[in-house]
């Protein structure tokens, strides 16, 4: 490893310190990858021939309409109209070239998360062992890259669009992975919360800016523009990045001697960095508050996948919203959102700094935040009806409390074992890919030809159910402690816990 730069001041480090240059910048990564992830779930809309996949489900069920049973006939009278009377929302004003199939459909989103699968735990080992920031920066490029090359392929088959997406993916399976290392090296521990929620919050900035940017160029100028436009802006951030941006304090130029004391001394990371310890595989494993974070993770990925690529098209399907419509309402809640996750994280900063609680208390507050709110939402939103307005409403609160999850278990890798974070993110966001895979395929199965609320009930009671499972494992099983494994290869830390710690422990240390 190089040796420790030389620090030394610039304007910008006068104006923001260096550790919120690396938070600033790495909240907008986090943006790009999360919008070039999400923009198709908004350009989708637009590239579909409704009225030909309408068309082929009246012809398949035509020869039963005459024999339709009383359930059936339940079905239909659910069936919403459009908001304010307009009659021509799924028209063919909003038809594109494309007559995908709802199976197909949920092939195309759910794509993304093969690469995403594979990619986490050997980029994690690249980005502790090598470098988290060149990480970072492949993930950004190779989304940036794919997206541009997106009409093109997409045009020739839908195959191509397969490809790109799961190159995409293969880059967005690294984002997580290089933060938490990035934020290990960076974050003293009084403000990791806050530092952790500013990076991760750019995943809901990304899909806001992503939803609204899409649904606006892909009515005004087409979906291919969706593609081209938003992959040429992220072409900015890769040289910020490259120029201000560093793996760790000791190796940032730009950056006074006070703040690299005051983070290097609050880690113990004054000299320059070892050799990284080998991962305790057997020992995290068998880590109780490691599994309480994995099903967290994997439970409440399901409900997060659910808003974030299946909303628009329940806002299609059964709102009957029209594409600007449905982009700008789908949009709305995560501003609120990103405001919501930043004072929730400074708030249980502040609150663990003075003693008030502990960071378990912290981590399970902000985790049982993330799963009630959103679950109630949902199963209001099963008997709310075609009250367009107000089901916009109850998804909007269910979003924005689910920006909790920041500060909550997503952010708990780092609390139980900072020296393997970014290996412990890989293997929890792993498992919560899966949920990314199942969902598009899920409400395509249940939606085939039953594009309606009845079937849209089945889908969010089994999101339901698996947000009384998270609440339930996470407080349980929850830890904010040190553990002992952290150290390896070291003495056992007097300090590090490795018990079970209840929701009820709440005072901190002095």
């Amino acid at each position: 490893m190089t040796d420790e730069v030389p620090a030394k001041g610039s304007i910008l480090g006068k104006l923001v310190p260096a550790r919120y240059v690396l938070a600033l910048l790495g909240s907008i990564g986090m943006a790009i990858v999360y919008g070039l992830k999400v923009n198709l779930s908004v350009a989708m809309v637009a590239m579909l021939n409704h009225t030909a996949i309408k068309g082929h489900h009246d012809a398949g069920h035509g020869a039963a309409t005459v024999t339709l049973s009383n359930a059936s006939q339940v079905t239909l009278v659910e069936e919403c109209h459009p908001p304010g009377g307009a009659s021509n929302a799924t028209g063919k004003g909003d038809d594109g070239p494309f007559d995908w199939s709802e199976p197909l459909q949920g092939t195309l989103l759910s794509c993304y998360f093969w690469g995403y699968l594979v990619s986490q735990i050997p980029l994690a080992h690249v980005a502790e062992n090598f470098s988290a920031k060149w990480v970072m920066l492949f993930s950004v490029a190779i989304n940036v890259v794919c997206t541009l090359l997106t009409p093109v392929f997409t045009n020739l088959h839908f195959g191509g669009l397969i490809l790109m997406r799961v190159l995409e993916g293969v880059g967005g399976g690294a984002s997580f992975p290089a933060m938490h290392v990035m934020i290990a090296s960076w974050a003293p521990p009084t403000e990791r919360m806050v530092m952790s929620t500013i990076i991760y919050v750019g995943t809901s900035a990304g899909t806001a800016l992503s939803i609204l940017l899409a649904g606006v160029l892909s009515s005004q100028w087409g979906w291919e523009s969706v593609f081209y436009v938003m992959g040429g802006l992220s072409c900015i951030w890769m040289l910020l990045w490259i120029i201000l941006v560093q793996d760790n304090p000791n190796k940032q130029r730009f950056i006074s001697p006070e703040e690299r004391h005051m983070i290097t001394s609050s880690l113990g990371t004054e000299s320059k960095v070892e050799h990284h310890p080998p991962v305790p595989w057997a020992k995290v494993f068998k880590s109780v508050p490691f599994w309480a974070i994995l099903i967290a993770h994997t439970c409440s990925n399901f409900g997060w996948y659910m808003f974030l690529i299946e909303i628009p098209f329940y806002m299609k399907q059964v709102l009957k919203f029209n594409v600007a419509s449905n982009a700008a309402l789908s949009a709305l809640p995560y501003f609120p959102m990103i405001i919501f996750s930043i004072v929730l994280g400074k708030l249980l900063d502040t609150l663990q700094a003075k003693g008030k609680i502990s960071t378990t208390f912290a981590r399970k507050t902000a985790t049982s935040i993330c799963t009630l709110i959103p679950g109630v939402c949902l199963l209001v939103l099963c008997y709310i009806g075609c009250r367009h307005y107000e089901a916009v409403t109850v998804m909007s609160v269910g979003i924005v409390a689910m920006g909790a999850m920041f500060s909550g278990f997503l952010s708990n890798h780092i609390d139980i074992a900072p020296n393997f974070a970014g290996t412990l993110v890989a293997l929890t966001n792993t498992a919560a890919t899966l949920p990314g895979i199942v969902v598009p395929l899920f409400v395509g199965f249940v939606t085939k030809g039953n594009q309606n609320i009845g079937a849209w009930r089945i889908i969010f009671g089994v999101t339901i159910v698996l947000f009384a499972l998270e609440f339930l494992v996470f407080v349980i099983f929850g830890s904010g402690s040190e553990q002992s494994w952290n150290k390896s290869g070291s003495p056992k830390d007097p300090e590090a816990k490795d018990e079970k710690t209840p929701l009820k422990d709440i005072p901190a240390k002095p």
